[in-house]
């Protein structure tokens, strides 16, 4: 089992800056790709920002230039760098694992592990 935690959520201003952070413990030799999804109230959930198992990153068009995925393989914990956030940004953001070796990837349906989420609220 995988286990996810993620940390870094707040309220902030637009024009704001935040780090969320997702540590990642348990069986994690399978895991090669990563990500972050977010879900407003009352939309559907959305894949932000991807990564695979040798850096390689997607990212969703509406936050391309302001956010940035990246990881620390030597203490299993994935990061979501968010830079001047907008109120849309508003939301629950969860990260995740996927046991499938594939090029960086948002689609949910391959991501098999999931954290609890941390809420960031962005106010104008």
């Amino acid at each position: 089992q995988v286990q996810l935690v993620e940390s870094g959520g707040g309220s902030v201003q637009a024009g704001g800056s935040l780090t969320l952070s997702c540590a990642v413990s348990g069986y994690t030799y399978t895991t090669y790709g990563m990500a972050w999804f977010r879900q407003a109230p009352g939309k559907e959930r959305e894949g932000v920002a991807g990564i695979d198992d040798v850096g390689n990153t997607i990212y969703t068009d509406s936050v391309k230039g302001r956010f940035t995925i990246s990881k620390d393989n030597d203490k299993n914990t994935l990061f979501l760098q968010m830079n001047n956030l907008k109120t849309e940004d508003s939301a629950m953001y969860y990260c995740a694992t996927s046991a499938h070796n594939l090029r960086p990837t948002i689609d949910p349906n391959y991501f098999g592990n999931w954290g609890q989420g941390t809420r960031v609220t962005v106010s104008s």
